[in-house]
């Protein structure tokens, strides 16, 4: 099978299928090619490459990992595929950590490349996008906790996200349903509120009145 051109692959990719020609020229005339060999890492979770890479052949897994080295595998990647495009977009590290299983070839284009293709920052489109890559992290990190931590750390890493900072001190202001949370953690009623339980009586977590919770203490997630 013949390695596609640079604006061929450039026009497969969904993020650029709208360009005209001129700026997809453009965009080909900027990217570069890169060999990655067997397991090398083409993007490290947690950190900023500032680049888009685009697969023209070989094949990498996109996967995430916790503090002790167990990993989950979010996706593979083929031919046409690309990655990178959240973090260019967001400005944000990488979620997860790409890594090629075989000898795989890429284009990568550069952040100052990428960003003629996006609309200007104060548009609407502009926001939608970033609304978007904001959910894509949220899920990456729902099937990293779901994969990776038990109940309790899912639980822990929940009620992190859901509070906010008030003076150095960690609250969530609205009532905390034990039946959302556990829809939300994939456990049973009764084991998040064993957790949460638990949590109050070692004096990391402590309910208002009101339902609004304050976190008191480090939550351990792993």
């Amino acid at each position: 099978m013949s390695m596609l051109s640079n604006l061929d692959l450039i026009r497969r990719v969904p993020l650029f299928s709208m360009l005209t020609a001129e700026q997809a020229q453009a965009i080909a005339d900027s990217v570069v090619k890169r060999r990655f060999r067997r397991g090398e890492l083409v993007v490290e979770q947690g950190r900023k490459s500032n680049a888009l890479f685009i697969l023209l052949n070989g094949r990498a897994r996109v996967l995430t990992s916790d503090t002790r080295g167990r990993e989950v595998i979010l996706a593979v990647l083929e031919s046409g595929d690309y990655v990178g495009e959240m973090s260019l977009i967001d400005g944000e590290p990488h979620s997860a950590t790409v890594r090629a299983e075989i000898q795989t070839d890429m284009l990568v284009l550069q952040r100052a490349d990428f960003a003629r293709c996006l609309p200007e920052g104060s548009t609407l489109a502009y926001a939608i996008l970033r609304g978007l890559v904001r959910r894509l992290r949220n899920a990456d990190r729902q099937i990293e906790s779901l994969a990776l931590l038990d109940v309790y750390g899912r639980v822990a890493r929940t009620l992190l996200d859901m509070a906010e900072d008030d003076k150095g001190t960690k609250i969530i202001r609205h009532k905390v349903s034990r039946q959302d949370m556990a829809k939300v953690v994939g456990a049973s009623r009764e084991m998040v509120s064993r957790v949460m339980k638990d949590l109050e009586d070692r004096g990391v977590i402590e309910t208002q009145e009101n339902g609004s919770v304050i976190i008191k203490e480090r939550l351990q997630t792993d």
